[in-house]
């Protein structure tokens, strides 16, 4: 893995761009601001070529350069972002731990779930920490792709995500499940004493300034971790300058020093798209910049390029699709041959 130069708003430090071993990662000068106006303006006549993109919004330095719908809601409106929830969802887990709700991510989930747990359960559940959940390490049997019909028209989506067979160590390899990220927000709610969603109103939706709707809650009135979420293209925008800033928004720490850098350590890669998954986000490489992305089912996206100051969002028809239609394929193509490029040209 090589080591690279990441920018960040505040401070350098220590991640990976990958999985495993840790790089050091400093800041490199400045880059130049704005973007390239003609290949902006040629980046919006592709985008308005994909037939599923909703909106698009561009940001450099915090500022929104482009902002665009091309068919769907207004960007101010809430629109559902599928798995991308997973990355709210670990904002607030990392909230949690640093209001001490949880101890941290490796408090097992025991402390919170083991009345759910079925009868002579495998004695690997016990083991299952909260870091595990946050980054799709539990080792539990997925209730993602084939499994997902059965899984949210069972009577207990809880146990049964818990009464999964194990298909991986506990820590092992990543296996994508939204039961898993459920898991979290069920032990949320049971640390906090809140649901999940008063949570997110409180613990980003007041300090950001957004409007969090509420969505879909599961048979015991757990609020669905990790899938279904609402959120307006403008308000995962301050979400994706939140992780941008570091955590910081308008001035005022909401999520806990570091948290960022750990959710961007990749810890489990992708079986399907072999990108590295940390903390509720996916990592790539785009030439020579790392890019973290939230990534939600049909095309729901916010890019983080620290090193070009970048945040991009996207949003686009998530009704049932073939996802080989390769439509997501085109809109990191968007993002890594035609944003980035307008953004290293800079303004002049």
């Amino acid at each position: 893995m090589h080591r690279r130069a990441l920018l960040t708003s505040s401070l350098a430090f220590t991640a990976m761009a990958g999985c495993g071993e840790a790089a050091t990662l400093v800041r490199p000068p400045r880059p130049t601001t704005g973007l390239d106006p003609a290949r902006l303006a040629a980046a919006l006549k592709t985008a308005e070529t994909l037939p599923r993109l909703h909106s698009l919004i561009v940001a450099r330095d915090g500022e929104a350069l482009a902002e665009r719908v091309f068919r769907g809601p207004a960007v101010d409106s809430p629109v559902n972002i599928k798995s991308a929830s997973k990355s709210v969802l670990a904002a607030l887990g990392g909230i949690a731990i640093g209001r001490g709700v949880f101890t941290g991510v490796d408090q097992p989930i025991s402390a919170f779930l083991g009345d759910r747990f079925p009868a002579a359960p495998d004695p690997r559940l016990a083991t299952v920490t909260i870091g595990h959940l946050l980054s799709m390490q539990a080792g539990l049997g997925s209730t993602s792709g084939a499994n997902y019909g059965a899984w949210v028209s069972s009577r207990d989506w809880v146990r049964a995500a818990l009464a999964r067979p194990f298909e991986s160590e506990p820590g092992g390899r990543m296996v994508y499940s939204t039961g898993t990220s459920h898991l979290l927000s069920a032990a949320l709610t049971r640390a906090s004493d809140r649901s999940t969603l008063a949570n997110a109103r409180d613990w980003l939706g007041q300090p950001l300034d957004i409007d969090i709707p509420s969505w879909p809650a599961d048979p015991q009135g757990i609020y669905f971790g990790g899938n279904e979420m609402r959120l307006s293209p403008r308000a995962l925008l301050k979400f994706g300058e939140l992780y941008r800033n570091d955590g910081v928004h308008a001035g005022t720490r909401v999520l806990p020093e570091g948290w960022v850098q750990q959710s961007w350590n990749g810890r489990g890669t992708s079986r399907w798209s072999g990108n590295p998954y940390g903390y509720g986000w996916w990592t790539k490489q785009a030439g020579r910049h790392p890019v973290w992305f939230a990534w939600g089912y049909g095309g729901q996206m916010v890019f983080v390029v620290p090193g070009l100051n970048l945040t991009v969002v996207m949003t686009s028809d998530p009704s049932p699709v073939d996802q080989r239609d390769g439509h997501v394929d085109r809109l990191h193509a968007l993002l890594d041959e035609e944003l980035i490029p307008a953004a290293e040209m800079g303004a002049g």
